[in-house]
């Protein structure tokens, strides 16, 4: 407690030289937590809300082509792709009947195509087309009118259901409801605009418009007969592995596949979607590791040498020391003690520093941020390791110190 109180008046005293022995230490912990605090953030974020707002929670999705890609695509790859056999409505009947009891389907086509009504200019946004379970599968509600009711997917009715960015783009200061928005030239009813969905990395969730699969708006997103994808909800989490599992059996047999061959279709669930999520993370944390190391093998230098003018500036206090019988492992202790503190007052004042980076960079910017409690003990952990490092040469070399000699020191 002594040393710890000495070294803590000696940051008092002398603030400016204190200052700079902190500020290697501060800085390297500050990245730390501020890093940690946004890939945390990130991750909660991406697995939560990204997963369940895109893809929709215990889903799997049956395509033609993954919908998520990570990595370098070879153009061999997207050859292959591209000679795939498309989605075909005859697939769905035969997909849903293997299905486990309780399970959702909807199948679906998308595509961008220009819309405009008469009060505003003609715009190229995404329209989709869906049929089955699509809105239960989302947990897509609306904020004012309905959703398509079954009777209407099953007829294709030319009705839609909007997303606020589009009521505000299309009917500015109208309400959308009843009115008519013209998709490729064919008119539709908006008869539901959804609650707001928010954004996913400034990338807005309200810029949609759903029709029915058997409407018209099939033909300008789709072949005839063809859909992008069948989306499929596991009433229990246990039955996704073997719902997937039925779904490639009837594909593979519709297909006429050997065991031999490789699926020529693909079978996509929220963790395959955020597999670019683990790259980006990797990274990150990489990034999170490199800048800390570098600003605190800095401070370490900095306070080792710090230190090593301290013992020269006490060489006679730890002579007196050691006449009066302190052995050599306590003033190893004392500047070790010493040390530390400083080290770990400059990690405090870094966990501030990045927990309010991090604040701030989630307040000002899409990245979103969770500070993380163990990133806060491990930055006074590492704190007090990286003061212990750089203490240990300085204060061997005062324990080694001969008294009579250091006495004579003035």
């Amino acid at each position: 407690m002594d040393a710890i109180r000495l070294a803590l008046a000696q940051i008092r005293v002398q603030k400016l030289k204190s200052f700079f022995t902190l500020l290697g230490v501060t800085i390297g912990v500050m990245f730390l937590i501020a890093v940690v605090s946004i890939v945390e953030g990130m991750g909660n974020y991406m697995e939560h809300d990204f997963a369940a707002k895109l893809f929709g929670v215990n889903t799997f999705e049956l395509r033609r082509q993954p919908d998520f890609s990570t990595g370098n695509i070879t153009d061999e790859t997207w050859r292959e792709w591209q000679r795939r056999p498309r989605i075909r409505d005859t697939d769905i009947e035969p997909i849903v009947s293997a299905l486990p009891p309780g399970s959702m389907w909807s199948a679906s086509g998308s595509d961008n195509v220009v819309m405009e009504s008469p009060y505003s200019k003609p715009r190229t946004l995404g329209a989709d087309a869906v049929d089955g379970d699509y809105f239960k599968i989302r947990n897509l509600e609306v904020a004012t009118g309905r959703l398509l009711s079954p009777q209407e997917m099953a007829m294709g009715s030319p009705v839609i259901v909007i997303g606020k960015e589009i009521g505000d783009k299309f009917f500015p200061n109208l309400d959308p409801l009843g009115r008519t928005l013209r998709i490729g030239g064919i008119p539709f009813t908006v008869i539901g605009v959804a609650k707001p969905q928010g954004s996913v990395f400034g990338i807005s969730l309200d810029r949609f418009v759903i029709g029915p699969l058997h409407s018209r708006l099939r033909r300008l997103v789709n072949p005839a007969g063809v859909v992008d994808g069948i989306k499929i909800k596991t009433a229990d989490p246990a039955d996704l592995v073997d719902a997937q599992e039925a779904v490639r059996a009837v594909m593979r047999s519709r297909r006429g596949l050997r065991p031999s061959q490789p699926d020529n279709f693909s079978i996509e669930t929220s963790e395959s979607a955020l597999s670019f999520w683990a790259g980006i993370k990797s990274k990150l944390v990489i990034a999170g590791v490199v800048l800390p190391a570098i600003g605190l093998i800095v401070g370490a230098i900095v306070i080792m040498n710090i230190m090593l003018v301290a013992v020269a500036e006490r060489t006679r206090e730890i002579g007196i020391r050691k006449a009066l019988g302190a052995r050599r492992r306590d003033i190893l202790s004392q500047f070790l003690v010493e040390s530390a503190t400083l080290s770990t007052v400059g990690a405090i004042f870094g966990i501030a520093l990045g927990i309010a980076i991090s604040q701030l960079i989630a307040a000002m910017s899409p990245l979103p941020a969770s500070v993380a409690p163990w990133s806060i003990v491990a930055g006074v952990l590492v704190g007090a390791g990286v003061g212990i490092t750089a203490g240990i040469y300085p204060a061997s070399r005062a324990s080694k110190l001969d008294p009579i000699l250091a006495l004579r020191q003035e």
